[in-house]
């Protein structure tokens, strides 16, 4: 598949992986289990913040990751735009100042008006100049999502970006970025253990324990099929967190 994401990841140590998925233009692939099964080293695999030991990472036909050649491409290479469970925004900047700093390769002369216009996007008008600890959780997160997107990325990756806020901000912020979704051109990964999520933003689904896939396919046929009692298990435990 030239055009979206496609992922192979196969280790032994430290962390045990053997994961394969692809994910087309425009569509969103979740990946759910239990803490240590592997989801977010697949994630930061993909955004180069982690090295497997073997695999192969592409997009758009442009290869990220190879482990047999040898070839890791640093994260500031790839077009992957990343959202974590903490924000990881830069506390002395404003939120329009945040967003600016993804926008290195946009003319410098039109980096606030591109930034301005990615907060207001994410429903942020009016609060450019409030730095991180002036906004809730929620508004941190838009804000993270909007500086993921000024990267212009190929593929946009979120991990567990609604577990930081309360139930009622989780379910606005999952409509929101439902409605952005719809907008996106690129594949997106979210990685979660909150069925909800998974029902409102995702098109298919990986159930992962310890490092490997257990079953894929899409949303309905994955919950309403499980291939097995454990997978069952493990879905019933990502229902009880929703």
């Amino acid at each position: 598949m030239d055009k979206g994401l496609t992922v192979r990841l196969r280790q032994e140590t430290p962390i045990p992986l053997d994961v394969a998925f692809s994910v087309a233009p425009g569509e969103a692939m979740a990946l759910v289990g239990p803490s240590g099964s592997g989801k977010s080293t697949t994630l930061r695999a993909i955004a180069g913040l982690y090295r497997a030991a073997d695999g192969q990472i592409a997009c758009n036909g442009a290869t990220w990751f190879d482990g047999a050649a040898g070839l890791h491409l640093p994260a500031r290479q790839r077009r992957a735009g990343l959202v974590f469970q903490s924000y990881a925004l830069f506390p002395h900047l404003t939120a329009l100042a945040n967003v600016m700093e993804a926008l290195n390769d946009t003319p410098r002369e039109t980096r606030r008006a591109a930034a301005t216009a990615l907060l207001a996007r994410v429903h942020l008008d009016g609060l450019e100049d409030r730095r991180p600890a002036q906004l809730s959780g929620g508004e941190q997160q838009r804000v993270a999502v909007a500086r993921a997107l000024a990267r212009r990325p190929d593929v946009l990756l979120l991990d567990e970006p609604f577990s930081a806020v309360d139930r009622v901000t989780r379910r606005k912020l999952r409509r929101e970025l439902a409605e952005l979704r719809r907008d996106l051109p690129m594949p997106v990964v979210l990685v979660t253990h909150d069925l909800d999520d998974v029902t409102r933003l995702a098109d298919r689904i990986c159930v992962m324990h310890k490092g490997r896939i257990l079953q894929s396919g899409t949303v309905s046929d994955v919950m309403a099929r499980p291939a097995s009692a454990e997978i069952a298990e493990l879905l019933d435990l990502a229902a009880d967190d929703a």
